[in-house]
């Protein structure tokens, strides 16, 4: 038999009923005022690379849609340009 109980308590901690809420990430760019993010800075653009070389969704960074295409843009260049990586590194 199935417990219903435990399926009802499930069913509301995903609809957000007794959970805490998170706070809202704030856009790190907005927040220093940044007006141009740079391909060349290999340093931030990692930060928004995952280990397996996707590109961080904006949920997840915390960015705004306007700095998440930025930041998109600019990885995106810094990969053509072989700045930063397209997938993860090979294991060997």
């Amino acid at each position: 038999m199935a417990n219903f109980s435990r399926m009802k308590k499930r069913g509301r901690q995903k609809m957000g009923f007794g959970l805490e809420t998170r706070r809202r990430k704030v856009c790190r760019f907005c927040e220093n005022k940044v007006d141009y993010i740079d391909y060349r800075e290999e340093k931030l653009l990692r930060r928004f690379v995952s280990d397996r070389g996707k590109i961080i969704p904006r949920r997840i960074s915390g960015n705004c849609a306007k700095h998440q295409r930025a930041v998109t843009r600019a990885i995106k260049r810094a990969r053509m340009l072989g700045l930063v990586p397209f997938s993860a590194e090979p294991l060997h």
